[in-house]
């Protein structure tokens, strides 16, 4: 389902909606999710049995992550990413010390740590207002409880292990609004982290739970599915007489795919005649704050204190530029002309992103999609005939102009970003290939382009290869290893400033297989290790001749992503060859 389309359901029948949150919802306020949690006490116990000093900003280190995974399996701890990893984590570092556990969520879970996003604040107007009734989740923080209490100015109080005898009958009673805390609360003694009580939720609050499924609605948001008690539960009111009547709709980041476990309770949801969905959101924050643009009811005063900020015109004349060093060289170059429409798809039946990347396969390239609240494309209108069969109704021009200059709206950017990699690769022996990551420009190995690519070749020599040694291994998905390869690359992007587009270059080395990019850690930092200052300047050089085919500044080079098209079929750029640049302003 479309975020327009649920937009308009909730809308007109907020208070027919409970909220089933996991930690997604919070992790917007600085609050850590499970597997931030699980990662922390992971560098702790590391570093207090091997006398050892990591820091948490250590941890986006994949080699250290490996390093501190090799240890604990070493000591029996469950391997990554397997079924039961958080709670037995839990119980191998904690044992049946409940105040120690306790003492750790309260510390990593504090107060202090919280700071409420928009998204927060726009669910404690809707619990404050009354257009939301009742809220479940298996967050342990205050998150709810300060959105509530800073948005609305009211309190309110917890359903949580200890209390949960009092949770069915405040709902029978209609004491609105109902909030439960289905593991517990950190700041009281009862928490439910480990395996034997994960196995089962309190029987209170799951009478609560099934309660309110008999008469509300269910949103799931930043959670996905992993914990299989809350599946049960979720189950469990699929059996009763009148499950979910206002619908089931789970949101799910864009790009990802609701887990299997998900995905068949939806299925059988449908069996059962509910009206169950998946939502895909940018962020949770973005889809909040639309549902919350749309609300007919909200007050003025509300609303102010959900966006803290009212827009207004403002001109702030820039300081006059200096002649003083520092002079800093930028990775970016101006866009002079950027796309500002494209075709959207009419598309029968449900698409989801692995649709979508098979269509664009079957393409082979001839055409470039994403989703939004519909799928937007660019290419000959036969070619995404050809890519989706019958299931393509008709197709119709877009502006994208103003959902490019949002900057929540990190989509538009990246199927813009996409095309342009497209338009700078096309006919030069350079491949286009987009990631979760983003899009980059990677050097053809296959193509005999020596001309193309002296300009790298004098700066780092051999622009492609094998990583001698490293085999990609097997796994489910891939019956055989696979030799690892690499190829210089660049990151393609676009920015916005002062109003202007910017495309940034960002140079970089692919790895083939991609699945093997974490084994190569110690490859790329060999290979890209002395990329500062001088030699860097001389790889921006290098690439911006590579993909703009000129070693002329101050020049323009038009491009498009395809050899034919009108303006919505096919993109176009008109780009500088000049970097940005940054001096000291004058006194």
């Amino acid at each position: 389902m479309e975020q327009s389309e649920f937009t308009a359901i909730f809308s007109e029948r907020s208070q027919n909606f409970a909220w089933f949150l996991g930690a997604g919802a919070s992790r917007s306020a600085g609050v850590p999710t499970a597997n931030d949690i699980l990662w922390d006490m992971k560098r702790r116990f590391y570093c207090q049995q091997e006398n050892q000093e990591i820091l948490r900003q250590d941890l986006q280190s994949i080699a250290v992550k490996d390093r501190i995974q090799s240890y604990l399996e070493s000591r029996g701890f469950p391997a990554l990413w397997e079924d039961g990893e958080y709670e037995r984590c839990f119980e191998q570092i904690f044992g049946s010390d409940k105040e120690r556990q306790r003492r750790y969520i309260h510390a990593i879970l504090g107060e202090e740590n919280v700071s409420l996003s928009i998204g927060n604040r726009v669910l404690g107007a809707l619990i404050g207002s009354g257009a939301s009734r009742a809220v479940f989740t298996t967050n342990f923080d205050n998150v709810v409880e300060r959105s509530v209490s800073e948005v609305s100015g009211k309190a309110i109080a917890a359903f949580h292990l200890e209390g949960s005898h009092n949770a069915q009958s405040a709902l029978n009673n209609e004491e609105f609004p109902i909030y439960c805390k289905l593991h517990g609360d950190f700041r009281y003694d009862s928490l439910r982290n480990l395996p034997a009580e994960l196995k089962k939720q309190d029987a209170d609050l799951a009478s609560c739970f099934t309660a309110a499924g008999n008469r509300f609605g269910l949103i799931v948001c930043g959670y996905s599915g992993r914990d299989q008690s809350v599946i049960d539960l979720i189950n469990s009111v699929l059996e009763t007489h009148n499950p979910f009547p206002h619908g089931l709709y789970w949101s799910v980041l864009k790009g990802s795919e609701p887990i299997p476990a998900v995905q068949k309770l939806l299925d059988r949801a449908r069996a059962r005649g509910v009206n169950a969905d998946v939502i895909f959101i940018e962020t949770y924050d973005a889809f909040m704050l639309r549902l919350w643009r749309n609300l007919p009811t909200k007050s003025q005063e509300m609303d102010l204190k959900v966006r803290r900020v009212a827009s207004a015109s403002v001109s702030i004349p820039l300081p006059k530029v200096g002649n003083r060093s520092p002079l800093v060289r930028l990775n970016a170059l101006p866009i002079f002309e950027i796309p500002d429409r494209c075709h959207v798809l009419n598309i029968s039946g449900f698409v989801s992103w692995e649709s979508l990347r098979s269509a664009r396969d079957r393409s082979l390239g001839r055409i470039i999609l994403t989703k939004t609240d519909r799928v937007l494309c660019w290419g000959a209108e036969k070619d995404a005939k050809a890519a989706f069969g019958a299931k393509l109704i008709g197709l119709s021009p877009k502006e994208i102009s103003a959902e490019l200059n949002a900057p929540e709206n990190l989509v538009i950017k990246g199927f813009v970003a996409e095309a342009l990699c497209v338009a700078l690769t096309r006919g030069k022996p350079l491949l286009a290939r987009t990631v979760r990551s983003g899009s980059f420009a990677v050097a053809d190995a296959q193509m005999d382009s020596p001309a193309v690519f002296e300009p790298l070749f004098r700066v780092i020599g051999k622009t492609s290869g094998i990583i001698s040694g490293l085999m990609a291994p097997v796994d489910d998905d891939h019956p055989a290893a696979e030799t690892v390869s690499w190829a210089e690359a660049a990151r393609i992007s676009i920015e916005i400033k002062d109003g202007r587009p910017w495309l940034v270059v960002e140079p970089d080395v692919w790895i083939w297989p991609t699945r093997a990019r974490k084994l190569a850690v110690k490859f790329l930092d060999e290979r890209r290790g002395d990329r500062y200052n001088n030699k860097f300047n001389s790889l921006l050089d290098a690439w911006v001749q590579v993909l703009l085919g000129t070693r002329e500044r101050n020049q323009t080079v038009a491009i498009q992503a395809f050899a034919e098209g009108e303006n919505a079929e096919n993109p176009r750029f008109v780009i500088g060859t000049r970097t940005a640049f940054t001096r000291r302003a004058s006194a």
